[in-house]
This record gives structure tokens, C-alpha cells and sequence, in this order.
């Protein structure tokens, strides 16, 4: 049979129909040698117009127009993203990832979260409801991410000026220290607080009254009351019970006028420092104190203070004994608290108190 010869464009088209099967074939084959002489990794290597790489098996085309797109192409069942179904689950429950336990994520507990624990959230403890770290409340966004939780492992900072209240009903326990300082702050509610086991310290406040702290039991550091000008009681702090192992520091609340709300502590490890409170007329509050373990035992600055009645159950001071510049305290009543100690102190000084030529004289009473 006479074939027609062929004119110049179309032999120009039937070679180039023959070098791209040419050009197919010898891409097959060079990616098969690949594979078998063990050169490398084909996963890594992209070759245009087939579909054998991790990147091609993931990037929505059909790059060896087969029809089929990524995992749904045979040439990408391989690849451990594209065994089940595309979930990469290569184990053998019946869950999508790629552990054997019963929960959704990739590690080896059987919570839902990818942390070592066993709870549900991203920390590294066991519970829920506790926060890593230390916080700042200086607005109602704080309080807001705060109030869900019944603990916080470290510091608490309430910084809320312009606020009138701060409440966290389900706060329980703290694990560092938690400091309130905020001047125009009217309000504070932590109705179910037990526990700080750092330092309490109230300082430059609003505050009236301690009552949001009613049911804490126990604190950890030192416990610093300051320059609150509205304090008029610390009742609040009554669930406060026996060995106070910190420093006790009562100083420049210009309207407290006794120390009721701490009859339950029995001891103190630090000092026992009362000063520069212009209302205080007696430390009756102080009453189940038997010893000061401290440096210091100081009584000083407090202008209406005029007995040391409180003090009755004190008889050991292990460091020294300040009690001086109190405007209507008797020196005799210095004294007597002198004659009364068992143990210590390593000093005294004792001046400027009101003069009332104690007679007799006390025998500790200093010249």
C-alpha cells in the first residue's frame, strides 16, 4: 500500500509525539533505579509528570494525569500520610492517629491533648484547673481568664487600680506568694481561698476590711499589712492559725485600731513588727502569742497605743526587743513585759514612751 509522504510540519509533529514517550519512559525507568540500587530517597526528589514524591502526594494535583490526585493515587499509598484513608494512622486501634491508645492525639496517654500528663489540658500536671505560672490581675480580662481555676502554682499580683472589685470565687489555693496593691481597689472576694503558700502581702489599698480573705487558713512567708488608709479591722485573717513561720508586719494603717482578727496565731518564726499605726490603742489581737523567733520584736511609732495587755501569753524573745516612741504607753508596761520573758532578748531598747516612774520598778526596766 502507497503511503502519502509526509509533509514537513507533520513529521515534525510525529517526532515530537515520540520524544515525549521516549522522554516518559526514560524518567520511569530512571526512578526505578533509583528506588532499587538504593541511590537515595526518591520520596525527596520531584520529577515533572509523575507523581512519587511526598510533595507531590500532598500538593491537590494530578501531576501524572492519571486522574487521581495525591492519596487517592495508587503511586501515593506509600507515604504514612496517605495509609488510612489519608489519616496516617498506622497502628492498630481504631482511633486516627498513630498510637495504640484509646484517644485522639499522638502520644502515649490517653488524654486528648499532646502533653505527657493525663489530664486534658496543655500544662504538665494532672489536673485541669490549676495554672502554671504566675499572673497579674490589672483588669476585668484578667480576672476573666483567671476565675475558671481552683489554683495557680505561682505568684499572684492584683494590681487593679480603677477596679472596684475582684473576685474569684473558685480560686483555692496559691502556690507562691499573693500581693494585693491597688490604692482605689474597694473590694476583694476570694470567699474560697484556703492556702498561700508564699507571703500575703496587703499594701496601699482601698480595702476596709480583709473579709474576702475569711477563709484562708494558712500562709506560707511572711504576712505584711501596710499602708492600707481605709483598714479599720483584720478579721478577715482569723482562720490563720498557731506557728506563723514568717515575719508578722502590721505598719501605717492610719484607721486600724486593734489586732483582733490574728487571736488564732500562737507563734511567730520572723519579727513581730507593730509600727506607725495612728488608731491602734491596744495589741489584744496578739494574745495567743507565746514567742518571737526572729531578729526582731518591734513596737514602735504608735501614738495611741496605751497597754501591752495583748502581749500576755509572750514569754520568749529571741532576738531583740525594740519598743520605743509610742506617745501614751507607759514605760511601765515596757517593763513588765520585760519581767515577764523566760527566754532572751539579745537587746533591749526601750525610750520614748510616756515616763510614769514605774514604782516599784520592774527589774528589767532599763535606767
Amino acid at each position: 500500500m502507497n503511503k502519502h509522504p509526509l509533509s514537513m510540519l507533520e513529521c515534525l509533529h510525529v517526532y515530537n509525539e515520540r520524544l515525549g514517550a521516549m522522554r516518559y519512559l526514560l524518567l520511569t525507568a530512571l526512578a526505578t533505579a533509583l528506588v532499587f540500587s538504593g541511590c537515595g530517597d526518591t520520596n525527596n526528589y520531584d520529577i515533572d509528570g509523575m507523581e512519587i514524591s511526598a510533595a507531590q502526594c500532598q500538593d491537590l494535583a494530578d501531576n501524572d494525569a492519571d486522574g487521581l490526585i495525591d492519596c487517592a493515587d495508587p503511586d501515593c499509598q506509600g507515604f504514612v500520610f496517605c495509609i488510612d484513608g489519608g489519616s496516617g494512622d498506622t497502628d492498630s486501634d481504631t482511633d486516627s492517629d498513630a498510637d495504640t491508645d484509646s484517644d485522639s492525639d499522638s502520644d502515649s496517654d490517653t488524654d486528648s491533648d499532646t502533653d505527657s500528663d493525663t489530664d486534658t489540658d496543655t500544662d504538665t500536671d494532672t489536673d485541669t484547673d490549676c495554672l502554671d505560672g504566675s499572673y497579674t490581675i490589672e483588669n476585668v480580662f484578667d480576672i476573666a481568664f483567671i476565675e475558671p481555676y481552683t489554683c495557680i502554682d505561682g505568684h499572684l499580683y492584683i494590681w487593679a487600680d480603677g477596679m472596684d472589685t475582684v473576685e474569684l470565687p473558685n480560686l483555692e489555693s496559691i502556690g507562691g506568694n499573693l500581693t494585693i496593691s491597688a490604692t482605689e481597689l474597694p473590694n476583694l472576694d476570694l470567699p474560697n481561698l484556703l492556702t498561700v503558700e508564699g507571703a500575703l502581702s496587703v499594701n496601699n489599698t482601698g480595702l476596709t476590711n480583709l473579709d474576702g480573705l475569711s477563709s484562708l487558713t494558712s500562709v506560707g512567708g511572711y504576712l505584711y499589712i501596710y499602708y492600707n488608709d481605709a483598714l479599720t479591722n483584720l478579721n478577715g485573717l482569723s482562720g490563720i492559725t498557731g506557728l506563723f513561720v514568717g515575719d508578722l508586719s502590721i505598719a501605717a494603717n492610719d484607721v486600724l485600731t486593734n489586732m483582733n482578727g490574728l487571736s488564732g496565731i500562737t507563734s511567730v518564726g520572723g519579727n513581730l513588727n507593730i509600727n506607725s499605726n495612728a488608731a491602734l490603742t491596744n495589741l489584744d489581737g496578739l494574745s495567743g502569742i507565746t514567742s518571737v523567733g526572729g531578729a526582731m520584736l518591734y513596737i514602735y511609732l504608735n501614738p495611741a497605743l496605751s497597754n501591752l495587755g495583748g502581749l500576755s501569753s509572750l514569754n520568749s524573745v529571741a532576738g531583740n526587743f525594740y519598743i520605743y516612741y509610742n506617745d501614751v504607753l507607759p514605760d511601765c508596761e515596757v517593763c513588765d513585759l520585760l519581767d515577764q520573758l523566760i527566754s532572751g532578748p539579745m537587746s533591749t531598747i526601750v525610750n520614748n514612751n510616756l515616763d510614769d516612774s514605774c514604782t516599784p520598778v520592774p527589774a528589767n526596766c532599763p535606767p
